[in-house]
């Protein structure tokens, strides 16, 4: 079994390896267009094809578990097989399967009169199997490329098979199942299978399959035990070869879309000549057009003179020889001069002002409501601020008990009830900024209740 093993690791690996060295050398493939005039026939197209797979073949499958079958310890072996198929439509196809190889197994279910199985094990070698399937492309159209590089399928079909049973008994000795002729079977059975190709280079896909083989009989593994039919499952992976033209694409990997593309550029080649002769016209037509354009501005210059400039023309400049650098208004004449700002000072009683605030503004406990006697300062601060138009910055703390982001959020809220106070009390909004700071800056230490106190603060700032 282990050589076997290995030889369907090797087959594998050499096909990938393959694979890779071939999609090197079909970048320009995949880049261009492969035109064919959308909505023609079958003829236009590669449309057969021939694949070879070679992969594991054993009596284990999806569908129910070992335990239930005849001999509990499916084992995995070789197998082989080709095909050669004929796509009808994009998405559908018939191929004609071959496919041989070997089954084996171990340990036999017990028997009905014994809690011991009358058989060790059990060796089937599969001579061929024959049948006719659909293969059904779930996906080959691409709206972002040129091409469609991956076709996932489904098939399903009939056949029939030839196979030679032969059982090894629990005292060694080995016989066929069929003990009449030459030991083989002949039996129908139904081939169902899900794969996926990947177009490796023109005209040649690696195909990766799954398949599952349901028997009409129960005789494969030479033991008939239970109610249902013997299964076998097949996974592959093999290489297709397109038959036919070398320069027409595969039916089963064209994407329809890619053409329909080509063939309105093409039919718009002749469109586009007409319109260059169009536009060549219509350039000369502009550049008279901006002759004219020109001398109509040269006459506008003449309307648009500033002689004093102040930026309003002549035409309309009722005070003509303002001096310059003077702010005029919209007719030429200039604005009243108005007198500069008054100077306002903060004094010492200003900032005692302040710093009373300051000293008596309380908030309750983890809250952003402030204490009842604390308006009074705050009452003082705002007229402070109304009567000399002076600015507030305001600027919340907190200790470092709890999450930096808690902090942060209160002493912000903190900061904005000082604000909202002062406004209420007729202060302009865009005389105060608020932001809060949380635990950062502390001006004691956090260890101890008094030192937390002092961090718990909102700072005024005047200027």
């Amino acid at each position: 079994m282990k050589l076997q093993l290995k030889r369907v690791s090797l087959l594998m690996t050499g096909l990938l390896a393959g694979g890779q060295l071939m999609a090197q050398s079909t970048d320009t493939l995949h880049t261009s267009t492969e035109y064919v005039k959308p909505f023609s026939g079958n003829g236009a197209y590669s449309t057969w094809s021939i694949g070879i797979n070679g992969g594991i073949l054993t009596p284990y499958t999806i569908f129910g578990s070992n335990r239930r079958q005849d001999f509990t310890s499916p084992n995995a072996q070789f197998g082989y097989g080709a095909y050669i198929k004929d796509q009808i439509t994009p998405a559908v196809g018939i191929q004609a399967n071959f496919l041989a190889g070997k089954l084996t197994g171990d340990h036999g279910q017990p028997d009905v009169s014994t809690p011991n199985s009358p058989f060790e094990n059990f060796s089937t070698r599969l001579h061929y199997s024959a049948s006719l399937s659909a293969n059904v492309t779930v996906g080959n159209i691409s709206w972002h490329d040129n091409k469609s590089a991956i076709q996932p399928y489904l098939t399903a079909g009939v056949g029939t098979m030839n196979y030679t049973p032969v059982v090894t008994y629990a005292d060694g000795s080995v016989s066929n199942f069929k003990l009449t002729g030459d030991g083989s079977i002949n039996e129908l059975f139904l081939p169902v299978g899900i794969g996926v190709k990947f177009n490796i280079a023109r005209g040649i896909n690696l195909d990766l399959g799954y398949q599952v083989n349901f028997v009409y009989a129960d005789n494969v593994d030479g033991f008939n035990f239970g109610p249902g039919n013997d299964r076998f499952s097949y996974a592959h992976a093999g290489l297709e070869f397109a038959l036919g033209g070398h320069g027409k694409p595969q039916l089963a990997t064209h994407n329809p879309v890619s053409s329909m593309r080509t063939e309105y550029m093409m039919e718009n080649h002749a469109t586009r000549s007409e319109l260059e002769a169009q536009i060549a016209a219509q350039k000369a037509q502009n550049d008279q057009l901006k002759a004219q354009l020109d001398a109509a501005n040269a006459n506008f210059a003449k309307l648009s003179q500033d002689s004093d400039g102040d930026g309003v023309s002549d035409v309309f400049d009722k005070c003509p020889g303002t001096p310059t650098g003077t702010k005029v208004d919209g007719s030429g004449c200039p604005l009243p001069v108005t007198k500069p700002d008054t100077k306002v000072y903060i004094t010492e009683q200003d900032r005692r002002v302040v710093n009373e605030a300051v000293r008596n503004l309380e908030f309750d406990f983890n809250k952003a409501t402030i204490r009842e006697h604390s308006f009074a300062s705050l009452d003082q601060l705002a007229q402070l601020l109304t009567t000399k138009k002076l600015n507030l910055k305001l600027a919340g703390y907190t200790d470092n008990v709890g999450s930096t982001a808690y902090n942060l959020r209160l002493s912000e809220d903190r900061a904005a009830a000082v604000k909202t106070y002062l406004v209420g009390k007729g202060v302009p909004e865009s005389q105060i900024q608020s932001e809060g700071h949380g635990k950062a800056n502390p001006i004691a230490t956090n260890k101890t209740a008094a030192g937390r106190q002092q961090n718990r603060r909102v700072e005024f700032t005047l200027f």
